[in-house]
């Protein structure tokens, strides 16, 4: 078999993650879809990687497409919670551990606040992330979860040109423990397999001889991915990884966070590039 040379990774693609317009909103139902967690210049990042691999699509051996996939009732959804008079918490609330041993929130299944309050605990311990309830998004099955449609289209002409399936990662089914990372969840389960390392992800990436990585959102999913790449990799790997500036972007009012996250990926070694420089040296021109 042929080694791998340039290999794309996409991470969470998906339309409750763009900032989409209204000529991008389908009515179902008789509602009017709209993006549950939109990022800001999402939308214009998926039209430029769709450019990218339509341009330079024979030059790219293989793709790897992560999906954010959620149920209903995740611990990171306000449907988990409730606070101290019973009321529904609102996304964007961020939880400590603190809160929940004094009452302020709690989860509205009270035989989980054992889990819970571990599951908090271990979470802060690791200094990542604060605990953040977001808006219900990417659950499964929904318009939400559905890859952005013109990055869909680009993504089914490289699979018949190149006679080969564009892999899909699904992360984040499991409930209990926060998913941002394709590599790994917050807090993996030792009970459930898909939030542990997934070593055939790291492996395929290894075998290739640059990775191109693009996605939503820089600030915590692209974030977290990468960084948990880069605590897999052989150092002198790392230079192979290739981040593309273009086709990435923060949550709002998470800019410092992604822009601390990009001075240090460059100090570790990795090459941060915009789509156009990649196109002319990937096509040829």
């Amino acid at each position: 078999m042929n080694r791998v040379k340039h290999h794309l990774l996409i991470i969470d693609p998906q339309n409750d993650f763009c900032d989409l317009p209204a000529t991008h909103r389908p009515v179902l139902g008789g509602v009017c879809q709209a993006p549950a967690l939109p990022v800001p210049g999402a939308h214009a990042d998926m039209l430029r990687l769709a450019v990218l691999i339509d341009t330079a699509r024979e030059a790219i051996d293989a793709i790897t497409v992560t999906l954010d996939s959620h149920q209903h009732l995740d611990i990171a959804h306000p449907t988990f919670w409730a606070d101290d008079h019973g009321n529904a918490v609102l996304p964007f609330t961020q939880i400590h551990a603190e809160d929940v041993r004094a009452g302020r929130y709690r989860p509205r299944l009270s035989e989980a606040l054992p889990r819970v309050l571990a599951y908090l605990d271990v979470l802060e311990a690791s200094g990542r992330y604060t605990h953040m309830i977001w808006p219900v998004h990417c659950e499964i099955g929904t318009w939400g979860h559905n890859i952005h449609h013109e990055l869909r289209l680009a993504l089914n002409r490289w699979e018949e040109a190149h006679a080969a399936i564009t892999a899909k990662v699904i992360k984040g089914t499991n409930p209990w423990t926060e998913h941002y990372s394709a590599v790994m969840a917050e807090v993996p389960d030792p009970a459930d397999a898909e939030t542990q390392l997934n070593s055939a992800l790291i492996a395929s990436l290894r075998g290739a001889a640059r990775v191109f990585i693009a996605g939503e959102a820089g600030s915590h999913c692209v974030k977290a991915t990468v960084e948990h790449i880069v605590a897999n990799l052989p150092t002198e790997q790392l230079d192979r990884l290739v981040l593309i500036e273009d086709c990435i972007s923060p949550v709002s009012g998470f800019e410092a966070h992604y822009a601390d996250f990009l001075t240090r990926m460059r100090e570790l070694g990795l090459q941060v590039r915009h789509s156009t420089g990649l196109i002319d040296e990937l096509a040829g021109g």
